[in-house]
């Protein structure tokens, strides 16, 4: 059989190569032409020698390489998407017994802690719902009179909701009202029963204090009139506040209520402003201008010494709570107040504090004015009080709007969180740190995380038969059966992400219980 071989044909300072078949006479003047092919094409010391250039010869075209191509994946699609049994009844109306016969696998619970679950394949769902409803549109159209109906059913359950309430609000039936969860335990414990004892003292103060300023006519007894109301009033906020935030999370607010008593603390601090601070500089100004005298006043320091008993006993309980739970959580009774930690506890020891120097300045200015027979000092002390009110509550509107916007917590508790997930052996390392104080004593954690991606591996391996893994790679022969390899053990890496995330997480919010959420993102 005669040889194929390949020949530069030189055409100027170009080279072209072509294959031809030689013939007899080619054979015996191969070697004359071989010097001239040489000299011919100008080639590095490195090149491979070409072959002579041979006169005559005729070409054959040549095949180029077939590179084989893989093809391009789609960024979008549902074909292996699963479903779960829920969500398949809820978005296509099947029933249970439609879903049998249906291919199911295993996957793991998004929830920690849990094993896993059944879901199905959702192409097989869409078909089964096809089959069953007739077409799309005939099930659109159901499931828009199914919204309508839903509709219906929320309104009925509102106005049973509304019924029940009125019913319980007149009958009083304590039952309805879960002794355990239910709101009025939180009201009735920790800082919760220091506002309610305080709406009770102060609320009778406020009665004491306008008998007394209906019998002297002191401006500096008004004021500490006024200052007990709003204080009342207030506090009234602070107490739905607590109630509101002992409410759990619902599809509105997923993350709770948590923030509500900051909210109403925040309604507290502009409410002592404006009316207890605007109402007392308001009756020290026109006590200044027209200075009516004062008639006796010999009474209203008998009604002073008791508010100031009152005062200074919510007061101790005030303070004395807040040094437990600064003395629990680490901290200074000064870092307690000035972070806001207990937003409800700050806003009675604060007011309590303006109250009891209140009443100190009120009885003292109410004695310059006996003493010097003039009303000057006794319009002078409800401006101080007045100034001593604004003070407070711009410090309550500061430190809560500041926990509303979105507070970092502790920097010392976030490196301590940070080091903790830095020392697992699954992390390298984490960027985009954020710890935000939710309130109600509630962390929201959140980190990028750079994943080590060989350990991951070696945890999945380990869970593994590695001499049936070892059998499986060795009938790998062609590409379509190494990408069937990967694809399988591929989704079982993956999972085992999910798991380790889960595990990470669930450890973070056992060694630190004020982490309610824990958000940690893949890089």
């Amino acid at each position: 059989m005669l040889a194929v071989r390949t020949l530069s044909i030189c055409c100027g300072a170009t080279t072209r190569r072509v294959l031809y078949q030689p013939t007899n006479f080619v054979r015996r003047k191969l070697g004359n032409f071989r010097a001239l092919s040489t000299s011919s094409v100008h080639r590095s010391s490195s090149d491979p020698p070409n072959p002579p250039i041979v006169p005559g010869a005729e070409p054959i075209a040549v095949a180029p390489e077939v590179v084989k191509q893989r093809p391009k994946r789609a960024l979008t699609s549902t074909e292996r998407n699963f479903i779960t049994p829920v969500r398949a009844m809820q978005d296509f109306l099947l029933k249970t017994n439609d879903l049998a016969g249906l291919r199911k696998t295993m996957r793991r619970s998004p929830h920690a802690d849990e094993p896993p679950i059944s879901v199905y394949w959702r192409r097989d769902v869409e078909q089964r719902a096809v089959e069953i409803w007739g077409s799309w549109d005939e099930l659109k159209k159901e499931k828009r009179r199914r919204g309508q109906q839903n509709e219906e059913y929320l309104d009925a359950l509102t106005n049973i909701k509304r019924i029940l309430k009125k019913y319980r609000k007149e009958y009083k039936e304590e039952e309805f009202v879960n002794a355990k969860d239910g709101p009025m335990q939180t009201l009735m414990h920790g800082s919760g029963r220091i506002v309610v004892t305080a709406i009770t003292i102060n609320g009778t103060n406020f009665v004491i204090k306008m008998l007394a300023w209906s019998m002297t006519g002191s401006h500096s007894m008004f004021a500490e009139a006024i200052h007990s109301l709003a204080d009342t009033i207030n506090q009234v906020i602070l107490a739905y506040g607590i109630h509101k935030s002992t409410q759990r999370a619902n599809l509105d607010h997923p993350y709770g209520y948590a923030n509500m008593r900051h909210v109403a603390s925040l309604i507290s601090g502009v409410g002592i402003f404006c009316v207890g601070a605007g109402l007392s500089f308001y009756h020290g100004i026109t006590g200044l201008i027209s200075q009516e005298p004062i008639e006796s006043l010999y009474w209203a320091f008998y009604i002073l010494a008791g508010s100031l008993v009152s005062e200074g006993a919510t007061l101790y309980l005030a303070a004395n709570s807040v040094r437990k739970r600064a003395k629990d959580l680490n901290m200074t009774f000064k870092e307690f107040i000035l972070r806001g930690r207990d937003p409800s506890l700050n806003v009675v020891i604060l007011e309590d504090t303006a109250a009891v120097a209140g009443v100190a300045v009120a009885a003292s200015c109410m004695a310059l004015t006996m003493w010097t027979n003039s009303p000057i000092p006794d319009s002078a002390g409800s401006l101080v009080i007045g100034g001593l009110l604004g003070g407070v509550a711009s410090f309550i509107i500061y430190s809560n709007s500041a926990a509303l916007v979105g507070r970092s917590i502790p920097r010392d508790n976030l490196d301590q969180i940070n080091g903790e997930l830095e020392q697992d052996v699954m992390i390298r390392a984490i960027h985009d740190v954020k710890g935000i104080d939710m309130g109600n004593m509630l962390v929201r954690y959140k980190a990028e995380v750079d994943f080590d991606g060989r350990e991951l591996t070696k945890s999945y391996i380990d869970k593994q038969d590695f001499k049936q893994l070892f059998e499986e790679f060795k009938v790998v022969k062609t590409e379509e059966d190494l990408e069937n390899f990967l694809l399988k053990h591929g989704e079982g890496i993956v999972d085992t992400l999910g798991a380790e995330i889960d595990r990470i997480e669930t450890k973070l919010k056992q060694t630190h219980p004020e982490i309610r959420h824990c958000d940690l993102e893949i890089l």
